[in-house]
């Protein structure tokens, strides 16, 4: 997909602008990633990560970005034995899994409504 956009984009001076669109509607319909604890999911086939082709995925960014983060990146260092057991049950972390992602889909729609009101004031005003 990105190759066949690198070629679509062209090289002239509105080669940015069409691969910022084109980048944004063809990743805007693509489901966004979940979180979840996976000791409330019994289908392992969930933790698959589908573009990478990898049984076993989780994704974190630096834990100073987001609580989510921080969260996983405790429970990895548990996990490892890096430091001692969260003392949380696992139906707490998976709510606090959902408000994460609840609060992630809210983020992504005022982005989007955004986004879509800027693109009609652009049109307006040009027209």
């Amino acid at each position: 997909l990105q190759k066949s956009l690198s070629e679509t984009f062209g090289a002239d001076q509105y080669s940015r602008a069409r691969k910022e669109v084109l980048t944004y509607m063809f990743s805007r319909p693509m489901q966004m990633a979940l979180y979840f604890c996976t000791g409330i999911l019994e289908d392992e086939t969930l933790f698959h990560h589908y573009a990478l082709n990898v049984p076993f995925y989780t994704h974190f960014t630096s834990p100073i970005r987001r609580y989510a983060d921080i969260v996983v990146h405790r429970l990895l260092s548990a996990s490892l034995g890096a430091r001692s057991p969260i003392k949380m049950e696992k139906e707490a972390i998976q709510k606090q899994a959902d408000h994460c992602n609840d609060r992630k889909m809210a983020s992504k729609r005022v982005q989007e409504l955004s986004a879509d009101l800027f693109f009609s004031v652009f049109v307006r005003v040009r027209s």
